[in-house]
């Protein structure tokens, strides 16, 4: 079987900077704190990503609001759900895609809907003008073709081949799943949690160390640049997105390894 991504794998630039990823996640895999203390670094970077993600939707909340319980910011408590659930998902990412989008929906929105029976199912309606104008991003479709797109990208995450980086599937669902809102709530949550998602499931990072939402919180107008290329830009957009992607988990494994350091001084 063909894999679709191949040809994206092979864009300008792109496998050198899935090389550089690659050599990080390594490094940081090789750290001794991870030994004995995995489980606590995989946790403190799933609150780090949560905290970076929400501050993407425009939630700032502090890391010991959130260790604590306080957060109240609707976009925040999504976030750390979300976040929560992505090791228990993992099975399921490769299997039955849509269903595992629905549950990071059902989590990442439940605070931020007032009618509990859209948790979890895609939109049947176009999106608020203003609220589109608000994500500085192209028009989502319409809820027929965001449907459409959506069991497109549900089937290429099933069929994905192992001689796809797991990092260009991931930016690619990061990507796709932006581009689409399917849900029309708390999509941008959904598609960084379903980001992490496959690059545990996909072999890159099976511990969940990588905060990779902090790579792209580090810089929220590089980040909606790059998503805009990739959703205006042709291949050359695609690649630059990609790269993008690489240099957050570079990012991300700068801050598990931070985590390592800060428990290995106890």
């Amino acid at each position: 079987m063909n894999d679709p991504l191949t040809a994206v794998a092979g864009l300008p630039g792109v496998a050198e900077a899935v090389q550089d990823a690659r050599a990080a996640v390594d490094r940081l895999y090789g750290h001794r704190v991870l030994r004995r203390r995995g489980p606590e670094v995989s946790a403190e970077s799933a609150l780090r990503g949560a905290r970076a993600s929400a501050a993407l939707e425009g939630a700032d909340v502090s890391l010991a609001d959130l260790r604590a319980g306080a957060a109240t910011a609707p976009a925040a408590l999504g976030a750390l759900r979300a976040s929560a659930e992505v090791g228990k998902l993992s099975p399921t990412w490769r299997i039955a895609p849509r269903q595992a989008l629905a549950r990071l929906h059902s989590l990442a929105a439940l605070d931020l809907t007032t009618d509990p029976a859209l948790l979890g199912r895609p939109r049947t309606t176009d999106l608020d003008p203003a609220a589109e104008a608000a994500t500085a991003l192209p028009p989502a479709p319409s809820p027929r073709t965001a449907a459409a797109r959506l069991a497109m990208l549900a089937d290429l995450v099933a069929t994905t081949t192992s001689t796809t980086p797991a990092l260009v599937l991931a930016a690619v669902v990061h990507a796709e799943l932006m581009a689409l809102r399917p849900f029309g709530t708390a999509d941008g949550l959904v598609a960084r949690a379903a980001e992490r998602l496959t690059l545990v499931e996909f072999g890159l990072d099976p511990k969940s160390l990588i905060a990779v939402e902090v790579g792209h919180a580090e810089s929220e107008q590089a980040y909606t640049k790059a998503l805009r290329d990739y959703l205006e830009g042709g291949p050359t957009g695609v690649a630059t997105w990609i790269r993008h992607c690489a240099a957050a988990v570079e990012l991300g494994a700068r801050e598990a390894t931070a985590i390592c350091e800060a428990l290995q001084r106890g």
